[in-house]
Protein backbone atom coordinates (compact mmCIF):
# COMPACT_ATOMS: atom_id res chain seq x y z
CA UNK A 1 0.00 0.00 0.00
CA UNK A 2 2.96 2.55 0.70
CA UNK A 3 3.89 2.18 -3.18
CA UNK A 4 0.70 2.93 -3.82
CA UNK A 5 -0.22 5.87 -1.69
CA UNK A 6 3.66 7.27 -3.13
CA UNK A 7 2.47 7.29 -6.77
CA UNK A 8 -1.12 8.54 -7.12
CA UNK A 9 -2.65 8.16 -10.71
CA UNK A 10 -4.83 11.01 -10.97
CA UNK A 11 -5.97 11.62 -14.88
CA UNK A 12 -7.03 14.39 -16.67
CA UNK A 13 -10.38 14.47 -18.53
CA UNK A 14 -8.33 14.37 -21.34
CA UNK A 15 -6.40 11.98 -20.65
CA UNK A 16 -8.77 9.44 -19.72
CA UNK A 17 -10.26 9.78 -22.76
CA UNK A 18 -6.93 9.02 -25.17
CA UNK A 19 -6.89 6.37 -22.94
CA UNK A 20 -10.67 4.68 -23.53
CA UNK A 21 -10.03 5.66 -27.18
CA UNK A 22 -7.12 3.43 -26.77
CA UNK A 23 -8.45 0.91 -25.39
CA UNK A 24 -11.63 1.02 -27.41
CA UNK A 25 -9.38 0.75 -30.65
CA UNK A 26 -8.03 -2.49 -29.82
CA UNK A 27 -5.35 -1.85 -32.41
CA UNK A 28 -2.28 -2.01 -30.30
CA UNK A 29 -0.17 -4.26 -28.55
CA UNK A 30 -1.26 -6.26 -25.43
CA UNK A 31 1.28 -5.02 -23.30
CA UNK A 32 0.31 -1.15 -24.42
CA UNK A 33 -3.44 -1.90 -23.79
CA UNK A 34 -3.29 -3.23 -20.84
CA UNK A 35 -0.60 -0.34 -19.18
CA UNK A 36 -3.43 2.30 -20.21
CA UNK A 37 -6.52 -0.33 -18.27
CA UNK A 38 -4.17 -0.25 -15.13
CA UNK A 39 -3.80 3.51 -15.40
CA UNK A 40 -7.94 3.45 -15.71
CA UNK A 41 -8.53 1.78 -12.83
CA UNK A 42 -5.71 3.01 -10.73
CA UNK A 43 -7.03 6.71 -11.40
CA UNK A 44 -7.86 8.73 -8.07
CA UNK A 45 -9.19 11.65 -9.78
CA UNK A 46 -12.94 12.68 -9.87
CA UNK A 47 -13.64 9.96 -12.92
CA UNK A 48 -11.48 7.07 -11.49
CA UNK A 49 -13.14 4.33 -10.06
CA UNK A 50 -9.90 4.21 -7.99
CA UNK A 51 -9.23 0.07 -7.44
CA UNK A 52 -6.83 -1.15 -5.30
CA UNK A 53 -3.81 -3.16 -7.29
CA UNK A 54 -4.64 -6.10 -6.05
CA UNK A 55 -8.41 -6.24 -8.16
CA UNK A 56 -6.47 -4.36 -11.12
CA UNK A 57 -4.33 -7.59 -11.04
CA UNK A 58 -7.55 -9.57 -11.03
CA UNK A 59 -8.85 -7.50 -13.82
CA UNK A 60 -5.85 -6.98 -16.48
CA UNK A 61 -4.52 -10.08 -15.51
CA UNK A 62 -0.73 -8.70 -14.88
CA UNK A 63 1.32 -8.69 -11.86
CA UNK A 64 1.36 -6.25 -9.54
CA UNK A 65 5.10 -5.21 -9.91
CA UNK A 66 3.98 -4.18 -13.46
CA UNK A 67 0.80 -1.97 -11.68
CA UNK A 68 3.71 -0.19 -9.87
CA UNK A 69 5.89 0.44 -12.50
CA UNK A 70 3.42 1.73 -14.62
CA UNK A 71 2.50 3.60 -11.88
CA UNK A 72 5.57 5.30 -10.82
CA UNK A 73 6.46 5.87 -15.01
CA UNK A 74 2.88 7.60 -14.97
CA UNK A 75 3.79 9.99 -11.56
CA UNK A 76 7.88 10.48 -12.60
CA UNK A 77 7.55 10.74 -16.49
CA UNK A 78 4.40 11.27 -17.87
CA UNK A 79 1.30 9.51 -19.89
CA UNK A 80 3.26 8.58 -22.77
CA UNK A 81 6.30 6.82 -20.57
CA UNK A 82 3.79 4.66 -18.65
CA UNK A 83 1.78 3.63 -21.98
CA UNK A 84 5.03 2.45 -23.87
CA UNK A 85 7.71 0.34 -22.93
CA UNK A 86 11.40 2.23 -23.56
CA UNK A 87 14.10 0.24 -24.72
CA UNK A 88 16.54 -0.69 -22.11
CA UNK A 89 19.51 -0.23 -24.29
CA UNK A 90 21.60 1.32 -21.58
CA UNK A 91 19.86 -0.47 -18.63
CA UNK A 92 22.24 -3.25 -17.11
CA UNK A 93 21.05 -6.44 -14.61
CA UNK A 94 23.48 -7.98 -12.05
CA UNK A 95 23.50 -11.34 -12.72
CA UNK A 96 21.64 -14.00 -10.59
CA UNK A 97 23.92 -15.63 -7.74
CA UNK A 98 22.94 -19.73 -7.44
CA UNK A 99 20.17 -19.52 -4.50
CA UNK A 100 18.29 -16.59 -7.11
CA UNK A 101 19.00 -19.17 -9.88
CA UNK A 102 17.28 -21.77 -7.97
CA UNK A 103 14.13 -19.68 -7.67
CA UNK A 104 13.92 -18.81 -10.84
CA UNK A 105 14.20 -22.59 -12.49
CA UNK A 106 11.74 -24.04 -9.92
CA UNK A 107 9.12 -21.20 -10.90
CA UNK A 108 9.80 -21.75 -14.22
CA UNK A 109 9.11 -25.26 -13.77
CA UNK A 110 5.56 -24.37 -11.70
CA UNK A 111 2.22 -24.01 -12.92
CA UNK A 112 2.09 -20.65 -14.86
CA UNK A 113 -0.49 -17.56 -13.02
CA UNK A 114 -4.33 -18.23 -13.82
CA UNK A 115 -5.65 -17.59 -16.72
CA UNK A 116 -1.87 -18.11 -18.83
CA UNK A 117 -0.98 -21.30 -20.98
CA UNK A 118 2.73 -20.87 -19.58
CA UNK A 119 5.05 -18.52 -18.55
CA UNK A 120 6.71 -15.71 -20.36
CA UNK A 121 10.42 -14.25 -20.01
CA UNK A 122 8.31 -10.58 -18.26
CA UNK A 123 6.12 -12.60 -16.25
CA UNK A 124 8.85 -14.67 -14.38
CA UNK A 125 10.78 -11.55 -14.48
CA UNK A 126 7.92 -9.63 -12.83
CA UNK A 127 7.07 -12.93 -10.45
CA UNK A 128 10.95 -12.12 -9.05
CA UNK A 129 10.49 -8.70 -8.09
CA UNK A 130 6.98 -9.38 -6.99
CA UNK A 131 8.59 -12.46 -3.97
CA UNK A 132 11.62 -9.74 -3.57
CA UNK A 133 14.23 -12.47 -4.92
CA UNK A 134 15.48 -9.48 -6.82
CA UNK A 135 15.28 -5.55 -6.57
CA UNK A 136 15.63 -5.67 -10.23
CA UNK A 137 15.64 -7.88 -13.33
CA UNK A 138 14.82 -8.02 -17.25
CA UNK A 139 13.24 -10.33 -19.75
CA UNK A 140 16.70 -10.90 -21.03
CA UNK A 141 18.72 -12.09 -17.77
CA UNK A 142 15.92 -14.34 -17.16
CA UNK A 143 15.65 -15.55 -20.54
CA UNK A 144 20.33 -16.33 -20.32
CA UNK A 145 19.93 -18.04 -16.95
CA UNK A 146 17.63 -20.34 -18.46
CA UNK A 147 19.05 -20.85 -21.62
CA UNK A 148 22.38 -21.19 -19.23
CA UNK A 149 20.42 -24.54 -17.48
CA UNK A 150 18.77 -25.61 -20.88
CA UNK A 151 15.57 -25.24 -19.85
CA UNK A 152 12.46 -23.39 -22.33
CA UNK A 153 9.75 -22.44 -20.33
CA UNK A 154 6.25 -23.62 -22.43
CA UNK A 155 8.40 -26.89 -23.71
CA UNK A 156 6.55 -30.03 -23.77
CA UNK A 157 8.84 -31.92 -21.38
CA UNK A 158 9.09 -30.11 -17.34
CA UNK A 159 12.37 -30.12 -15.75
CA UNK A 160 15.05 -28.11 -16.20
CA UNK A 161 17.44 -30.89 -17.60
CA UNK A 162 18.29 -31.18 -21.61
CA UNK A 163 15.82 -33.70 -23.02
CA UNK A 164 17.24 -36.96 -24.10
CA UNK A 165 17.56 -37.30 -28.12
CA UNK A 166 15.61 -40.03 -29.70
CA UNK A 167 17.75 -43.30 -29.66
CA UNK A 168 19.41 -44.24 -32.77
CA UNK A 169 18.82 -47.97 -33.91
CA UNK A 170 21.68 -49.91 -32.92
CA UNK A 171 24.08 -51.40 -35.68
CA UNK A 172 22.43 -55.06 -34.76
CA UNK A 173 18.94 -54.39 -36.11
CA UNK A 174 20.18 -52.27 -38.75
CA UNK A 175 22.64 -55.06 -40.11
CA UNK A 176 19.44 -57.60 -39.19
CA UNK A 177 16.92 -55.74 -40.93
CA UNK A 178 19.38 -55.58 -44.14
CA UNK A 179 19.68 -59.54 -43.99
CA UNK A 180 16.19 -59.87 -44.34
CA UNK A 181 14.60 -61.65 -47.07
CA UNK A 182 11.38 -61.36 -47.37
CA UNK A 183 9.15 -57.93 -46.46
CA UNK A 184 9.80 -56.76 -43.72
CA UNK A 185 6.62 -55.33 -40.74
CA UNK A 186 7.21 -52.01 -40.00
CA UNK A 187 5.42 -52.01 -36.75
CA UNK A 188 3.45 -53.83 -34.62
CA UNK A 189 0.49 -51.77 -35.40
CA UNK A 190 0.40 -52.27 -38.89
CA UNK A 191 0.24 -56.12 -38.54
CA UNK A 192 -2.52 -55.83 -36.78
CA UNK A 193 -4.69 -53.66 -38.96
CA UNK A 194 -3.33 -56.12 -41.68
CA UNK A 195 -4.54 -59.13 -39.79
CA UNK A 196 -8.36 -57.49 -39.30
CA UNK A 197 -7.95 -55.99 -42.97
CA UNK A 198 -7.44 -59.51 -43.99
CA UNK A 199 -10.07 -60.74 -42.14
Amino acid sequence: MGKEDKYVVRLSHEERSQLENLVARGRVAKATCQRAQVLLRADQGQEGPCAVDEAIADLVSVSLSTIHRVRQQFVEEGLEASLYRQSATNRQYRKLDGVQEAHLVALACSSPPAGRVCWTMQLLADKLVELEIVDSIGRDAVRTTLKKTFFSPGAKSNGCCRRSKTPILSARWKTYSKSTNGPTIRSGRSCVLTNKAGN
